[in-house]
C-alpha cells in the first residue's frame, strides 16, 4: 500500500484561512463528496446509455447520451475542486462511487432508446432532487459559494432532464 505524506490537518480538515467555520467546512465537504460519488456514478450511467443503445434513432440518442455525459463530467471537477478548496479530502474513485451513489444500478438489459431514455431521466429527476436539496442545505449553513455551484448544476440538469423527456413524451 502507497501512503502519501501527512499534511497538516486540523479536526481532518486541511488548515486554510478559509473565513468559513470547520463546522460548516466539514457539514459543506460531506455533502459534496455524497454528491460527487452520485455524479461519478450518473456519469457513467449516461456512458452506459451512450454506448448500448440500439434502433432507431441510434445516431441522435448516441449523441445525446454522450452530450449530456460531457457536461455531467464537469460537475464532478467542480465538486472535487470545492471540497479541496473547503479544506477537505475529494472523494471520487469509482469505488465510492459504487459505495455511496444515491442512484440505482442501471439497468444492463436495456437496449432500445426509449427505454434507455425512461431509465436515464428516472436518474436525472433523482439527482436534480438532491441538487436543490444541496441548494437548500448550503443556504441554510450561509454558505453561498458552494450554494452558488449548486445552482449552476441544478440549471443544467433540468435542462438536460427536459432533453431526455421531450424523447418521450406525445
Amino acid at each position: 500500500m502507497v501512503t502519501g505524506s501527512k499534511l497538516a490537518t486540523k479536526n481532518g480538515l486541511h488548515v486554510s484561512q478559509i473565513d468559513i467555520s470547520e463546522s460548516t467546512r466539514s457539514r459543506v465537504i460531506t455533502l459534496l463528496n455524497q454528491s460527487l460519488a452520485t455524479t461519478v456514478d450518473l456519469y457513467s450511467q449516461l456512458k452506459q446509455a451512450h454506448w448500448n443503445v440500439k434502433g432507431g434513432g441510434f445516431y441522435q440518442l448516441h449523441t445525446l447520451f454522450d452530450e449530456i455525459a460531457e457536461e455531467v463530467e464537469a460537475f464532478v471537477d467542480l465538486m472535487a475542486e470545492r471540497v479541496t478548496a473547503l479544506g477537505g479530502t475529494a472523494l471520487g474513485t469509482a469505488r465510492i462511487a459504487a459505495q455511496q451513489s444515491l442512484l440505482q444500478e442501471y439497468p444492463l438489459d436495456v437496449f432500445n432508446g426509449p427505454d434507455h431514455i425512461k431509465a436515464l431521466a428516472s436518474r436525472m429527476a433523482l439527482y436534480a432532487g438532491h441538487i436543490r436539496s444541496a441548494i437548500d442545505t448550503c443556504d441554510g449553513l450561509g454558505e453561498p459559494t458552494t450554494t452558488d455551484l449548486y445552482t449552476q448544476v441544478s440549471r443544467s440538469v433540468d435542462k438536460q432532464l427536459w432533453l431526455l423527456e421531450a424523447h418521450i413524451q406525445s
